[in-house]
């Protein structure tokens, strides 16, 4: 019986309760400040999060969790004095570990008084880092799955459109092909031809744009090398912008290959680059990137994460408006001048990629350019036992 006192006994203490319950904490920092911010306590979970031992955080002011470019608009000092206001705080942003990584914090601030005076703070942060990045991948899934859905019931409809509208501008451009043959066509009767051949061809071009748009074009697939693809059409691309605009490629090193089309990926880069040129009348500078991204598909009744690689095309121009923005993708929207575009571009795109059981990301705010990311599976290697 005296045995089981002794071992009860150190815990009858409060302070020393405390003291074990925070010490034994680990996937929560749970720590003090002082009024002015600076570490009075550290525990074990502290060590795990922030990466610093007990004698290397007390006394250093809470801002060294902060990233930089926070320190220098002084959100930590703005932090304290909101909880001083408040007496309490919920929030969640991104933190910098010891060893310079970064990472997102779920963070709680209770502001301590007795009597009235404040005594100082007590902190806690959680990482929730890999909850950030699922909750992340989930919204572009589900972003993704909206713009198939939107896209099936105008496709089925374009699609017979296409057709038909093909139909007709074959037995349009076979019949001024035999008027350009008659030996008493005269010169104005050519000239005639040649504008309508030309409004024909046009047309031609508009079908095949509806057909790439409705997913209904003939894809070659293969394996596609999507490095090689961009060193090959950088010179054409770069000679599809005005002087004033240039193109950067920035391609990550060893990026698998993709299943697709080479040619229409091709049209549809270049598709892109011209927005975004266009997006920059007075010259910019247009980044291509490759990057291969964990993702979750979009087809949400069986929810996987796949490799794609990542293709962005990002310009340096004023952006879109979040109204202007969400109807980018329909087709026939355009704010160009009449006669200017079809308003197929980017619809054109989101066919394609459909087509190759990707998806596309839009990336936009005004004053702070566009970004178009195509998300195309990457071909996963088979590992033989």
């Amino acid at each position: 019986m005296a045995e089981v006192v002794s071992s009860v006994a150190p815990l009858a203490d409060e302070r020393r309760q405390l003291k074990l319950l925070i010490d034994h904490v680990s996937d929560h920092a749970i720590y003090l400040l002082d009024p002015d911010g600076h570490i009075c306590s550290w525990n074990r979970g502290g060590e795990r999060v922030n990466g610093y031992t007990a004698a290397e955080a007390i006394g250093q002011h809470v801002s060294i969790f902060y990233t930089a470019e926070d320190q220098q608009l002084g959100l930590p000092q703005q932090t304290l004095e909101r909880v001083r206001e408040q007496g309490r705080l919920v929030g969640e942003g991104w933190r910098v570990r010891r060893n310079g990584e970064q990472f997102r914090a779920s963070i709680v601030i209770e502001a301590v008084r007795e009597n009235g005076v404040l005594l100082g703070f007590v902190k806690v942060t959680q990482d929730i880092t890999e909850r950030y990045q699922a909750q992340r991948l989930l919204q572009d899934a589900q972003r993704a799955r909206q713009h198939l859905q939107q896209f099936e019931g105008v496709g089925r409809l374009t699609r017979g459109l296409a057709h038909e509208f093909n139909n007709l501008l074959t037995t349009i451009g076979n019949a001024l092909d035999l008027i350009a043959l008659r030996p008493t066509a005269d010169a104005r009767t050519h000239e005639l031809v040649e504008l309508a051949q030309a409004a024909a061809d046009r047309g031609s071009l508009l079908t095949r744009q509806l057909l790439a748009f409705s997913a209904d074009q003939t894809l070659v697939r293969e394996p596609v090398s999507v490095p090689q693809l961009l060193e090959e059409a950088w010179p054409s691309l770069q000679r599809a912008c005005a002087p004033t605009n240039r193109i950067r490629l920035d391609i990550a090193p060893a990026l698998p290959s993709i299943t697709t089309d080479g040619v229409q990926l091709h049209s549809a880069v270049l598709n892109l680059v011209l927005n975004s040129c266009e997006a920059m009348p007075h010259g910019g500078t247009v980044t291509i990137t490759a990057r291969l991204e964990q993702l979750l598909a979009p087809d949400l009744a069986h929810p996987t994460r796949r490799r794609y690689v990542a293709l962005a095309v990002t310009d340096e121009g004023g952006g879109m408006p979040p109204e202007i923005a969400a109807r980018a993708s329909e087709p026939f929207f355009t704010t160009k001048e009449v006669g200017k575009g079809s308003g197929l571009g980017l619809s054109q795109v989101f066919g394609f990629v459909s087509q190759c059981d990707g998806f596309v990301d839009v990336q936009t705010a005004p004053g702070h350019g566009t970004t178009v990311r195509l998300l195309l599976p990457a071909i996963e290697e088979i590992e033989y036992a």
